[in-house]
């Protein structure tokens, strides 16, 4: 094949982003980094990432939508100069270098925010760019490559929710979720959260000790999911499931005006208010897609009409969407 690409089309990827239903941290690992049990799962709210051949002597990115940051440091091109190093030898035209792409990030998922969109965005490259190449790598490799890019990135190969460890490359599929589709309103104030800032907080002391409440909550919840597990019962442990994350006390210490800000929102909700990964976002479980959109309407009179103030600079990110619960087939 002369020119594998000359026929393709773009290729596109869906990058949804990541909810920790629970996150508790084990303890510091000898390289340094904090030891995790997790279980993670997908939501409707995803980036929508196309690569397709590129004319130019590099690979390039444009993004539209929501501000990602400079481009240089953004993922997908890492990801994709990544997935060519571990394609080189096994594509159609090897030893030929695979070619240079052209991609385009629509944003949509809040940066900074705990909602990993910037590992999902890399983890849709790494396959896309695979496929834009005709290159089939061992799911061993691709964890490889997909670890050394960010410790969220193994877990969105895995598609479906998912017990993740260690600093997130140990990665373990869970059951599909039953039943009816969960909503999830998601509220992102429009403040950046770093995650090295909020770990450093829990070293110095700031969140429980390891091992805890946290710990035994995502472990039975991880049991009760490898088993299988209807959306109504993860509904009926929505308050267990918020208050499961041992990164929320040193989340509100580098960030203290989240602790008004989630306690409005209880009020206003009526419902427990989880933090996902090291925050900003919170969220809320519901029913049905359509109640957690009218708790988002509600929110947003409240913003407006001042009975709601949250931290930074802008309205937050106020979005009602689905927990994905995997492909049961």
């Amino acid at each position: 094949m002369s020119d594998p690409l000359g026929r393709l089309s773009p290729v596109v990827r869906l990058a949804p982003a990541k909810l920790n239903l629970t996150l508790a941290v084990i303890g510091r690992r000898p390289d340094g980094y904090h030891a995790l049990h997790s279980v993670m799962v997908r939501l409707g709210l995803a980036d929508r990432l196309s690569v397709a051949p590129s004319a130019l002597d590099r690979d390039s990115l444009r993004v539209v939508g929501r501000d990602a940051g400079p481009i240089a440091d953004n993922l997908v091109l890492r990801s994709i100069a990544g997935a060519r190093a571990a394609a080189r030898p096994r594509w159609p035209s090897a030893p030929s270098e695979p070619p240079f792409l052209a991609a385009r990030l629509e944003k949509h998922i809040p940066v900074a925010a705990g909602l990993a969109g910037g590992s999902s965005d890399a983890a849709a490259a790494l396959d896309a760019a695979l496929e834009a190449w005709g290159a089939e790598l061992p799911p061993g490799e691709r964890a490889r490559v997909a670890a050394s890019l960010g410790s969220d990135v193994p877990f969105f190969l895995a598609g479906a929710p998912a017990l993740v460890e260690g600093r997130g490359e140990t990665v373990t599929p869970l059951a599909p979720i039953t039943g009816a589709p969960l909503g999830v309103l998601v509220v992102t104030p429009a403040i950046a959260l770093a995650t090295p800032a909020v770990f450093a907080a829990y070293g110095a002391g700031s969140g429980p000790v390891a091992g805890g409440a946290a710990r035994s909550a995502s472990e039975h919840l991880a049991a009760e999911m490898r088993a299988g597990i209807a959306s109504r019962a993860l509904l009926d442990r929505a308050a267990i499931l918020a208050s499961a994350n041992d990164l929320l006390p040193a989340s509100l210490a580098v960030l203290p005006e989240l602790v008004p800000f989630r306690r409005s929102l209880t009020r206003l909700l009526g419902r427990p208010i989880g933090l996902s990964g090291s925050g900003p976002t919170c969220w809320a479980l519901y029913a049905s897609l359509d109640e957690a959109a009218s708790a988002g309407r509600e929110i947003e009179e409240a913003l407006a009409g001042g009975r709601l103030v949250a931290p930074g600079a802008g309205a937050p990110f106020v979005h009602a969407t689905t927990v994905e619960g995997g492909d049961p087939s």
